[in-house]
């Protein structure tokens, strides 16, 4: 079950793998997750001292959060992977020039998982190519019905 997801990611790069990553969390950013108050459409992720993180995800706090505990809606938080994973993550984005790009905030047996793609960013003629693939798309199914 998708909480967010970030549209504009398909948008900006070509998606070329997809991983399923755990991440670290607090209590209450769980709560205010399971509340619908996330967003990740300005996250992205990094790779730091051999570790995958998410940077710029923003959880806003519930109202009734903890009274000793001070939330900060955007701090940095560790994605969990397998080792191997990491490292193939690490020599992509280091050599080929990848980048990795936060897609989707889910649910999978209870716990909050996030989906990142290993992505080339688009050019702009390729922008505009696959918006005119869209809009033809969408004509041929307008005069698929038209005829029918």
């Amino acid at each position: 079950m998708s909480i967010v997801q970030n549209k504009k990611a398909f948008h900006d790069y070509f998606i070329e793998q997809r991983f399923e990553a755990g991440i670290a969390l607090e209590g209450w950013e769980v709560k205010a997750i399971r509340a619908g108050r996330a967003n990740i459409k300005e996250a992205y992720v990094i790779v730091s001292n051999g570790e995958i993180v998410l940077i710029g995800c923003h959880i806003s706090p519930l109202p009734a959060a903890s009274t000793h505990v001070t939330p900060d809606p955007t701090r940095t938080r560790k994605l969990l992977l397998h080792a191997e994973e990491i490292s193939r993550l690490i020599g992509s984005v280091e050599r080929a020039g990848y980048a990795l790009v936060p897609l989707d905030l889910h649910y999978k047996n209870g716990r909050v998982k996030v989906e990142i793609g290993l992505a080339k960013g688009k050019k702009q003629f390729d922008k505009r190519q696959a918006e005119k693939e869209k809009d033809w798309r969408r004509e041929q199914q307008r005069l698929m019905r038209i005829k029918t």
